[in-house]
């Protein structure tokens, strides 16, 4: 018992270990001496993972559990020993102690104190080479089982987990056919098979079960040739231990301990058995066992593991405030927000502390744990509970709640009455299906979904599908015209498969004795020992993670084909069974008629050529859900949270206390982002962005009491005060024109119809605020947090969705920190700045800003006193409500006896000027640039978006005088507004066409009587003005136009890169010894060129991935995507089925990249400069690019974002970036283009006429680009070579690549048009807006066209290349008359190694 104690707290949670002092943060990518050092102590070893091969410095992944992650490299395994000297360079310098620490913290929250970051080696970052990725082997069906792995792997745990062993047992014997015996894949599915036997043996001690299961480990594992390992082994002596009978269980546990130590297992099998047995049996087996029992130690008790949470008391008296007046009582989406918050209204739902042990604190704490836990119970369990009370009201009255419109709960509880009969009618269909010896088609599809409907309950199935349904008709663009059927099932299919993931992940942690997880008490009990048990419990919650890796919640993942298929046939029986009750008169005598019909419509509509599926509304339904929006039944679940959130400890391990929120966020496709995030969550090499995400989300808000009182009377008021949305706006509607006048009829129509629109969304937006008010309201004289999580690129979001800081001025108004400071002198200052800020009084020195406050104290003190009554001065702000709140938070402090010792919770801003050209100059050296965004000091703040202003309006003077028509309409015009947009969006990759449509949208509001004329209009003002943005740009910014330039060069070459293996596989392939997949067995495989394997041999599948100094991993998911027909119960889907074989998108990787770069900089900075924040004592949040302290701490915070900022940039970021691209891409070859008619390009041609073709045909020219890359690839081995004699040979070869070595051709490359206009400042070229508009067009149901890139050597594509686009020039003269384009360039082809262009110099 001691030894298994003592065992048990050796096993750690990686992030647990990471607790050291963020003060020795080190960064070797800012740290060149350390980081040179560190190389002389690095050590060497690799692991190849199943299906892929990751290259690192570190132990194998299974032994990640027993490995200290606390030496890792960037995001990398590349581990050494490091003990920090004095004089070793620290980013940040020492500042003074620490806040003390909280007494009373719940076990899951880490505090920042304890963790410590390792320095950063872009030596060895994470490599997983899946070049070779190629589209998944397709077998035969048979038994109606798919021929696709991935389905039959789902449907195997599908069966498994609902407890259809018989169905499994037939999976698991095909997977016998197809595999060989020793593919890790096939073991791993045996594990699952006896893993859940076994569960099953534990729950029922059914002896028919267990004498199966043994029957199966001989015959069907070890009979066939598997090789079992400890897991396997532990799992069959967990279910022997039931044997009623003691001596066959002890002769079959000591067959199994026999077993594995002949196989080298028996120490690692024991420890696996302490730590899932319980002592008693872990006993029994120690005396079977041979060996002596491990040494003892002390066990810790169970109170030494568990701490509470520290945070003010929550004050529960409810205020005396009026009631939010909602848009509608009788709106679903709002009664079930009531609902949800009545946690904070109704105490006599959350169960009473009432334990005499209990101090008064502590039943604060406990009921503050029982609310979240409340609040984050299942949304769809909830919502059926609303709409089972709404119809049993109207039932009572008589009113039939399956067709009445009156109110949409009931009628919605009537569809899921009729809906949940019927899916579970369609699962005793799969079942009865499974059985029969013939089957027709129709049963051979249900049984291979028919597992994944057996993972929820009927009820919550119904409740999913009308949700999801209803929540994206009502949120789509298409309006009355419908949804896209093939999204819509497949939406439906997400949210089954979310749901039942996590279903799994529940039942996973409740199994005691298990190796997959801890016990997890349920239920409520006395304080004594039900708090400390619940609490244990969410520890075990946390504890758990690492044996739920991110890597293994992969398997769990359902495939488009499986969620296409449950999408559909709920989404058709949802539409068999809903009605609804439609009225009209009839035409003769006007009397009402009623009826039923179908509530959901589906049809199909064309566009470009192709049919369409639509769903749609009745239109009779329309009105009703305008006035209520369904999304808001779904959100009760990620309402801000009244206990600190969980530390992030895992991939769904953090944030909310029960909800498996991913860390990373992640669109579906991002296959290869989330292998790499999945295997740095799983080493440790997430520990820097976790710990900044749990600075951020610790972070305590309270409600802003007087502000949301002001707020609240200006709603009920109904006017449009400050933002808040018009309750009856005063649209009227042009008169109708006579209907001779087709014109005028026509205009009027647009008109009609914009107002309309207009209407609409004052409406939508009404309703939105509605229900942020509500929460506001519940919330008063609550702390509370936002939990956080990242994108890909690491840029922190908070997951609330109706209200948190990230929201709009009305939010951050509502808004103050849940803990005060003292002002101080300094603090009263910045509080007075602040206003001045938020006013719009930005662009003044300091001491002008705090004498502009001094010089309006009257009209802020009659804000402050008389919001609504006096002046208003306070509404002529740019952010008025959080004007407001600084307002009141100046009056309180001057009317203070003493103003310095005022405690102010508001929160301060410090916004960064462009922060993404803040990065591009840095990286830059661009020193213009540089005092353009303040990273020079000065007396007053410089404005980039004026001074880009300024430029652009004096050319437009200049040409106005030169009698320019355009321009003279358009000087004076041209002010800060105008330009914001497309100046801030530029730096993040706007293209040309976003950035016309950004000036268009501002020149319609400023200017709302502009000339529309042919030749004076909107659009030729909105094309000529955004080329002189990005002119003046590229002028004011030439060293970050350097960088981004070449950012976007190293995307080109590596979108265009082949990896050696590719190279190794395409020689394989022409000498014809290419080997079929090694883990399958060759009889099962289709023939090569079939359906579903083919897989060409030459394709770009690189895509640029880059580590952020945080030590995450960065993948850019865009490839072109395959289309894939599934054939349902509604229809044919078309959908697309992202997969690593598919080649990248090189258009987009490139534009994309800069961007995405920044952006991780951005991230970086932030991250930094909050755990520096933390260290100090400093309350911090976060937006991006705008930080957010007490006033007292603004210049505390001020030097620390400085010192990051600096830190990062005072060394070569750009320099250490390629020095990873020339690791990760190490060996790799790249196409590229030279000029045709250059001296070069006559060179490479008569070259090819002396081989083969001069100018391939299209049908030729990807074995032409063969065999030249295959001839590339021999000469570099021979010069690479240790023989002289090879070496010379090599020397002596002739290849393309040689005879532009020679001629030195880099002058001649051929630009590639992307990469310029990637650049900073570029306008693009004609067809890269055609591409930008194709984008935009809806085709088929796909989201984009991907046009790809070609090159012209077909002469097909050479007889039409004067008819390709040259650059668009955004000249003065807007002359659209025709012209003569002029001829493209001709360019040729050539392999050369991948190597990187010199950092452009600062």
């Amino acid at each position: 018992m001691f030894a298994r104690a003592s065992r048990l707290k050796l096993k750690q949670n990686a992030r647990q270990q990471l607790h050291i002092s963020p003060n020795d943060l080190h960064l070797p990518w800012l740290c060149p001496v350390l980081y040179e050092e560190q190389q002389l102590r690095r050590s060497s070893s690799t692991t190849t993972p199943p299906h892929a091969t990751i290259t690192r410095s570190r132990p194998a992944v299974t032994e990640l559990k027993r490995s200290s992650p606390l030496a890792r490299g960037l995001a990398s395994a590349t581990a050494f020993d490091y003990a920090p000297s004095i004089d070793e360079y620290i980013p940040f310098e020492s500042e003074a102690g620490r806040h003390a620490p909280q007494a009373f913290q719940l076990p899951w929250m880490a505090t920042a104190k304890d963790v410590t970051f390792d320095h950063l080696n872009t030596n060895t970052p994470i490599i997983i080479k899946d070049s070779l990725s190629t589209k998944t082997p397709r077998f035969r069906s048979i038994d109606a089982i798919s021929g696709e792995l991935h389905d039959i792997m789902s449907t195997l745990k599908a069966c498994l987990h609902v407890g259809r062993f018989e169905r499994a047992a037939t999976l698991m014997q095909r997977l016998n056919s197809l595999y060989k015996p020793d593919a890790p894949a096939l073991l791993a599915a045996h594990k699952d098979y006896i893993r859940e036997y076994a569960w099953k043996i534990l729950s029922t001690r059914d002896q028919k079960l267990l004498s199966n299961l043994q029957k199966w480990f001989e015959v069907e594992l070890r009979g066939r040739g598997v090789v079992p390992d400890v897991d396997t082994y532990a799992f069959m002596i967990q279910a022997v231990l039931q044997d009623v009978s003691i001596t066959r269980s002890n002769r079959s546990i000591r067959r199994y301990l026999h077993l594995a130590e002949k196989a080298g297992l028996r120490n690692e099998l024991m420890n696996a058995l302490l730590a899932v047995l319980n002592e008693q049996d872990f006993g029994r087996v120690t005396r079977i066992s041979t060996p002596e029992p491990t040494s003892t130690a002390s066990i810790l008790t169970p109170e030494q593991d568990v701490t509470l949470l520290t945070a003010p008391p929550s004050k529960r008296p409810s205020p005396e405030l009026p009631e939010v007046r909602p848009v509608d009582r009788n709106l679903t989406g709002w009664r079930a927000l009531k609902q949800s918050l009545s946690v904070f209204s109704d105490p006599s739902d959350v169960l009473a502390s009432e334990h005499l042990e209990a101090t008064e604190e502590d039943k604060v704490k406990r009921s503050d744990v029982e609310r979240q836990l409340r609040m984050e119970q299942d949304t769809y369990e909830s919502a059926l509970g609303k709409w089972r009370s709404e119809s049993e009201q109207l039932k009572r009255l008589g009113i039939n709640s399956a067709l009445t419109h009156s109110s949409f709960g009931a009628m919605m509880w009537g569809w899921h009455e009729a809906l949940e009969p019927a899916v579970r009618e369609e699962i005793k269909l799969a079942n009865e299906a499974e059985c029969k010896a013939v089957k027709t088609p129709a049963d051979e599809e249900r049984c291979q979904y028919g597992p994944f409907l057996q993972y929820l309950d009927p009820a919550k199935l119904s409740a999913i599908t009308i949700l999801t349904t209803m929540t994206a008709l009502g949120t789509s663009t298409e309006g009355e015209r419908g949804y896209p059927v093939s999204r819509l099932v497949i939406k439906i299919g997400d949210a089954v498969q979310d749901e039942s993931i996590a279903g799994y992940l529940k039942t996973h942690r409740a199994r005691p004795g298990s190796l997959q997880g801890a016990p997890q008490p349920s239920g409520i009990r006395p304080l004594a020992i039900g708090m400390k048990r619940r609490v244990k419990s969410l520890k075990n919650t946390t504890d758990a993670s690492p044996d739920i890796s991110a890597q293994a919640l992969e398997g769990y993942q359902w495939s488009p084909t499986v969620k296409a298929h449950i999408g559909a046939v709920l989404l058709s029986k949802l539409i068999d069974d809903a009605k609804c009750r439609v009225f009209g008169k009839h035409p003769e005598n006007g009397s009402i008629l009623e009826s039923s019909q179908r509530a959901f419509l589906h049809r199909f509509r064309y566009s470009s050529g192709r049919r369409i599926g639509m769903l749609s509304l009745n239109s009779s339904m329309y009105d009703h859900l305008a006035k209520e929006p369904v999304a808001s039944s779904l959100a009760q679940k990620h309402l801000p949270m009244v206990v600190e959130p969980k530390s992030w400890a895992g991939f769904r391990e953090g944030g909310f206390l029960t909800s498996t929120t991913p860390l990373v966020r992640m669109l579906h496709g991002y296959d290869q982002s989330r292998k790499y995030i999945a295997i740095a969550v799983d080493n440790g090499d997430m520990a820097q962005v976790c710990a900044g995400l749990d600075i951020l989300s610790r972070t305590p808000w309270q409600i802003n009491g007087p502000v949301f009182e002001v707020m609240l009377e200006a709603w009920n008021s109904g006017e449009a005060i400050g933002g808040i949305a018009p309750e009856n706006p005063d649209i009227q509607l042009p008169p109708e024109p006579p209907a001779e006048d087709r014109a005028a009829r026509c205009q009027w129509l647009k008109e009609v119809r914009r107002l309309g629109n207009e209407k609409a969304g004052h409406r939508s937006e009404r309703c939105f605020q509605n229900f942020q008010l509500e929460i506001a309201r519940a919330y008063l004289n609550e702390t509370f947090y936002f939990p956080h999580n990242v994108d890909f690129r690491g840029r922190a979001y908070p997951m609330p969705p109706f209200l948190n800081h990230m929201g709009n001025d009305l939010c951050r108004g509502l808004l103050t920190f849940g803990v005060g400071k003292q002002l101080g002198e300094d603090g009263l200052r910045w509080l007075k700045i602040h206003l001045a800020n938020i006013f719009g009084y930005d662009k003044a020195s300091f001491e002008d800003r705090v004498k502009f406050v001094e010089g309006h104290l009257a009209d802020i003190l009659d804000s402050a006193d008389r919001p609504l009554q006096g002046q208003r001065w306070w509404l002529g702000a740019d952010d008025p409500w959080q004007c407001l709140a600084a307002c009141k938070e100046l009056k309180n402090a001057l009317h203070s006896p003493d103003p310095h010792a005022f405690v102010s919770q508001l929160a301060i801003h410090q916004d960064g000027t462009c922060n993404g050209l803040q990065h591009y100059a840095a990286l830059g050296g661009d020193a213009i640039g540089a005092r353009q965004v303040n990273l020079e000091p000065g007396d007053k703040p410089s404005d980039v978006y004026t001074g880009v202003a300024e430029l652009v309006q004096r050319d437009i003077a200049e040409e106005a005088r030169q009698g320019q028509e355009l321009a003279q309409h358009l000087d004076g015009k041209i002010s800060r507004k105008v330009v914001k947009q497309t100046v801030m969006t530029n730096v993040y990759g706007v293209t040309f066409m976003g950035a016309r449509l950004q000036v268009l949208r501002q020149l319609r509001d400023l200017y709302p009587n502009f000339p529309e004329s042919q030749a004076v209009n909107y659009h030729k003002a909105a094309f000529y003005i955004a080329g002189k943005i990005f002119r003046a740009l590229a002028n004011m910014f030439n060293g970050a136009h350097d960088i981004q330039y070449w950012l976007g060069d190293c995307a080109s070459r590596i979108a265009t890169a082949v990896t050696p293996e590719q190279m190794q596989r395409i020689e394989s392939a022409m000498a014809g010894t290419l080997n079929e997949p090694e883990d399958f067995q060759k009889k099962s495989l289709k023939r090569k060129g079939e359906r579903g394997y083919k897989d060409e041999l030459l394709s770009f599948k690189q895509s640029v991935i880059w580590t952020t100094p945080l030590k995450m991993p960065v993948v850019q998911p865009y490839r072109h995507k395959t289309m894939e027909i599934i054939p349902t119960h509604l229809q044919r889907i078309s959908l697309h089925n992202p997969s690593l074989a598919d080649p990248v998108n090189k258009r987009k990787q490139l534009q994309a990249f800069p961007p995405n770069f920044i952006h991780s900089l951005d991230a970086t900075h932030m991250v930094l400069s909050a755990l520096q924040c933390e260290k100090q004592g400093l309350t911090f949040a976060a937006v991006h690019d705008s930080f957010w302290t007490h006033a007292s701490d603004v210049s505390t915070m001020n030097r620390i974002l400085r010192d990051a900022f600096i830190t990062m940039h005072s060394e070569d970021i750009v320099g250490r970036l390629r020095s990873e691209f020339d690791i990760r891409y190490k060996g790799c070859l790249y196409m590229t283009q030279v000029k045709e008619k250059s001296p070069i390009g006559r060179k490479i041609l008569d070259w090819r006429g002396k081989n083969g073709a001069r100018h391939p045909r299209k049908k030729e020219l990807e074995a032409a680009q063969i065999k030249e890359l295959l001839l590339e690839r021999r000469r570099l081995k021979l010069l690479a070579s240790e023989k002289p004699e090879e070496r010379q040979e090599g020397e002596a070869m002739v290849t393309p690549c040689s005879l532009f070595e020679q001629s030195d051709g880099e002058a001649d490359l051929a630009v590639d048009e992307s990469i310029a206009d990637a650049s900073l400042g570029n306008v693009s070229t004609r067809r890269e807006n055609k591409l930008q508009l194709n984008e935009e067009l809806m085709v088929g149901d796909e989201e984009n066209i991907d046009v790809p890139d070609r090159t012209l050597d077909d002469p097909d594509e050479r007889a039409e290349a004067d008819v390709e686009s040259a650059p668009a020039e955004a000249t003065s003269s807007v002359d659209l008359t025709p012209k003569k384009r002029p001829t493209r360039q001709l360019k040729t082809w050539l392999w050369r190694p991948l190597t990187f262009p010199p950092v452009p110099k600062k």
